[in-house]
């Protein structure tokens, strides 16, 4: 408000280094509090001042440069395409190849801002040139300049499988899968997000990832103290399981599905959910697929995740996942059923607590999950709680599956009178006509009639 700007902007040309690098590094810190003090930036036409200038600067004020670049890069999409429009990329990517270390982490960051926001701007930085020395620089011993270009790297390749497949072209997958065992933990988030960002575009992007060789060493990464370190491990696995049973095959056989349980179960909250998410695909490419959920004791730390999370969306990824277990055969819902997860899905779907937009999510996610299961679970004990608290669509659901086991089990037929099942069936107002009045019809058939009245 006082002027600042413009008090600094013919100081960014001033005779002494020192001047030019602190008025750089002025214009960078109030460029990076919010949009609005980066956007006078733009508007006080300091951008081409620093661009025409940084070719020829010292290391210093290349640096300084570079951070006003980001800082006004980061703030959104209108704002990184004003650096774009002033020749500012292929500045950056000459200080890619700088021999200061620090101008090159600078220069990889600045980009990886401008990236970040959409794919046309990260298109742009890939015209540039970038791609192939951004892969040098994770080749480079500084631990800092390798994290900085590998997360750029990231940027670039997730918003489109072309971008990625830039990145894979210059020969990027084997060096970020070397750096998985890397001891350093902040580089080895930025690694599997962008091993993850590639993946997760296609089934032959995510065969390039798994040819690296990356399992089972990926599997550690579970295991790691840093919990990032953990929820990026899961979520690399995730994109490779989803895309199809081969690949999860190859996951199961590596280890994958015990490793990623024991990491749900060692941890809470949003870190759980990438291996909340593998699970479910793992289980929804086949029935053998989904036996080795249920094999590998995937089911019980699933439903504590039901119980123990506050957060709706991810009890809503338990109950979708729980779903694709439980959707298969009889055999698989029961598994699902015996954990005595059904009443919990049935309070889920029923409460009208959560925020409007969640409880939508997560009632969709968990009917279908309760529908699934229901339309292939015989195992009855697990059905009778829910006779007497299901709302009427789910109950068509438990009263067909009872319809369906009652007259070939004599056993269930005592129990379900003498638990009150058959008196609840009784009170249940069915359409004339209707199927849950055929299934009502069927299961009284199964009874003599003085019992039914």
């Amino acid at each position: 408000n006082s002027g600042v700007l413009s008090l600094l902007r013919p100081l960014l040309l001033d005779v002494v280094p020192t001047i030019q690098q602190t008025a750089a590094l002025a214009l960078g810190r109030l460029a990076n509090y919010n949009d609005a003090l980066a956007e006078a930036v733009v508007k006080g036409n300091i951008l081409p001042h620093l661009v025409c200038s940084l070719s020829e600067q010292n290391r210093f004020y290349k640096k300084a440069a570079a951070f006003v670049l980001r800082a006004v890069g980061k703030h959104s999409p209108q704002l990184a395409q004003a650096i774009v429009q002033c020749g500012a990329l292929e500045m950056l990517v000459i200080c890619l190849e700088d021999f200061d270390p620090g101008v090159k982490e600078a220069a990889s960051w600045a980009l990886g801002y401008i990236a970040q926001h959409n794919s046309e701007l990260s298109q742009a930085v890939v015209d540039a040139g970038a791609v192939p020395l951004l892969v040098l620089c994770i080749q480079e011993p500084e631990i800092a300049l390798k994290r900085i270009a590998a997360s750029t790297l990231s940027d670039i390749s997730k918003h489109s499988p072309e971008l990625a497949q830039t990145v894979v072209d210059a020969g990027a997958i084997a060096h970020l899968a070397q750096m998985i065992l890397n001891p350093d933990a902040k580089l080895k988030r930025q690694v599997l997000s962008a091993l993850s960002q590639i993946a997760k575009h296609s089934v032959d992007l995510a065969e390039l990832v798994v040819e690296a060789e990356i399992f089972p060493v990926v599997l550690t990464c579970l295991k790691d103290s840093d919990e990032y370190v953990k929820k990026n491990g899961a979520t690399l696995i995730r994109e490779i399981a989803k895309h199809t049973p081969e690949l999860s095959q190859l996951i199961v056989n590596a280890g994958g599905v015990a490793a990623v349980i024991d990491c749900i179960g060692s941890c809470r909250g949003t870190v759980r959910l990438p291996g909340i998410m593998m699970l479910g695909y793992v289980a929804a490419h086949s029935e053998n697929l989904s036996m080795a959920v249920i094999v590998s004791k995937g089911i019980p730390p699933l439903c504590a995740c039901l119980i123990e999370e506050h957060e709706d969306h991810i009890k809503a990824a338990a109950a979708w996942a729980l779903g694709q277990v439980g959707r298969h055969t009889p055999e698989h819902a029961r598994a699902v059923a015996v954990a005595n997860v059904l009443p919990t899905l049935l309070a889920m779907y029923m409460d009208t607590r959560s925020s409007e937009d969640l409880q939508m999510k997560a009632s969709i996610f968990t009917k279908r999950a309760l529908k699934s299961i229901l339309q292939k679970c015989t195992y009855l004990p697990a059905l009778e709680p829910l006779l007497h608290d299901a709302p009427p669509n789910i109950m068509k659901h438990i009263v067909g599956q009872f319809s369906k086991v009652l007259p070939h089990d004599s056993k269930a037929r005592r129990l379900f009178v003498t638990t009150g099942g058959l008196k609840k069936v009784q009170e249940i107002k069915a359409e004339p006509g209707s199927l849950l009045q055929e299934y009502i019809n069927t299961i009284n058939s199964c009874y003599p009639e003085e019992i039914v009245r």
